[in-house]
């Protein structure tokens, strides 16, 4: 009773439209699940231009460490957190750093020949295989138990409308990148449905209010709590979409400026919160259960004014790390993007497990990376990888120091946490080792 075909099935037959889906689809009284079903999600987080390893790395390993500058704001959820030192993007080939070390990131493989030229070494194309997301999301589509009606989302914030090598993390496989949707009107659209007039911005609420009411009476006290929740985050979504619609100042437009220099509108903090809201929203329903989000691009020159930072992001990152005012903007940035991950850790913790016990963050794994260890080396040793949830099964509360571990190894650790027993990811080659021993 529990494949997409079969909720489709019960709800029509309960006199309940398509329309109604994205609200009701995910609720385990109206999909006849016996016992509550565990759900396993995956969330890989993004940020560009590498990090600043003094003020990121703990010091020391085990549960008795404490987060530097920038990892600060994950202190409310240190038992949960999973500090990564010593992963290593082996990955080599054609392209610059910054090209292999965002393509590369989730894919494991070289890059595919091209002519695209970055600022150093040769020219290249797009990522040569499938991205870990993807390959989750295949593998979750593949089994009736596991099917959602997305597979995956890819979110983004402050994503340029350009596509190349920098752009782009997710592939659904060699040559075939995913783009994130950074817009989120559009997203709230693919996930809800288009709203019948944008200009008055009619809720697609109005549309299921009967059908929401026909069903009510089956529902468990557990699932009228989680349906009205829903419906407040949707209200709520739909008044900040149209405060953004109308406000000229808030509009999120594609750059079109040289893509070396786009600037990010001011409002950027709350596209990212919107983005968080939809995306908390779609995994709470069951619409997905694996999911990126993806801040800026490599190379990006975001100009973070919010933070009073008028120079664009890549710029400060090849600074020296003797110019402490260079310093001293990049610990904002950073420390910024690790509050954006604490808050969508919060957001989880609030929201209770809809077919479980515990929080939604107790059932989710986010990942949080970068392209590169550090800005001005360009280096793909030593990758920020920061894991907070408990979606996984490892061992959390702790900060481990790994012996320069690929990359691939990590994803093949994912992926075996979440049933895909694959016996490497990427290039067979890097992943001899096998998985990391993270439980």
């Amino acid at each position: 009773m529990n494949t997409p075909l079969n909720r489709r099935r019960f709800l029509r037959n309960l006199g309940v439209s398509a329309a109604a889906l994205p609200f009701l689809g995910g609720l385990p009284s109206l999909i006849g699940a016996q016992t509550p079903q565990r759900r396993q999600r995956l969330i890989i987080m993004f940020s560009p231009n590498g990090t600043l390893p003094n003020d990121f790395w703990p010091d020391k390993e085990g549960a008795d460490f404490a987060f530097k500058s920038i990892l600060q704001p994950l202190e409310p959820f240190k038992s949960q957190t999973l500090v990564l030192n010593g992963i290593f993007n082996k990955v080599r080939g054609d392209g610059d750093s910054h090209m292999r070390g965002m393509s590369c990131l989730l894919t494991g493989s070289e890059l595919l020949p091209g002519n695209i030229m970055g600022g150093g070494g040769n020219p290249a194309g797009w990522a040569s295989s499938i991205s870990i997301d993807q390959e989750l999301r295949n593998f979750l589509q593949s089994r009736p138990e596991t099917r959602t009606r997305f597979g995956s989302v890819e979110f983004g914030v402050a994503v340029p409308g350009r596509a190349d090598p920098w752009t782009r993390m997710s592939y659904a496989g060699g040559n075939q990148p995913v783009a994130p949707i950074d817009d989120p009107y559009q997203m709230f659209g693919k996930l809800y449905g288009k709203m019948k007039d944008k200009e008055s911005l009619v809720s697609v609420l109005d549309d299921v209010q009967d059908d929401i009411k026909r069903v009510e009476s089956k529902l468990s006290a557990r699932d009228k709590a989680l349906l009205d929740q829903h419906l407040t985050i949707v209200r709520n979504l739909e008044k900040d979409l149209k405060n953004t619609d109308n406000d000229a100042a808030l509009q999120h437009p594609v750059p079109e400026l040289d893509p070396s220099i786009e600037l990010v509108n001011d409002n950027t903090p709350q596209i990212s919160r919107m983005q968080i809201e939809l995306l908390v929203n779609a995994l709470s329903n069951d619409m997905t259960r694996v999911a990126t989000l993806q801040y800026m691009r490599s190379v990006g020159q975001a100009q973070m004014r919010w933070l009073g930072v008028e120079e664009g992001h890549h710029s400060l990152s090849h600074d020296p790390d003797g110019n402490q005012a260079s310093q001293d903007k990049l610990r904002k940035i950073n420390t910024w993007f690790a509050g954006e991950l604490a808050h969508l850790a919060k957001r989880l913790s609030e929201t209770p497990e809809p077919a479980g016990e515990g929080s939604m963050l107790d059932h989710t794994l986010i990942v949080w990376t970068n392209e590169l260890g550090k800005g001005n080396s360009h280096t793909l040793d030593n990758i920020p990888i920061v894991m907070v949830g408990g979606g996984a099964g490892f061992k959390m509360g702790r900060s481990l120091k790994l012996q320069k571990a690929a990359h691939n190894r990590l994803w093949m650790t994912v992926a075996h946490a979440m049933g895909h027993q694959i016996p490497t990811f990427g290039k067979a080659e890097l992943c001899a080792e096998g998985v990391l021993d993270l439980a």
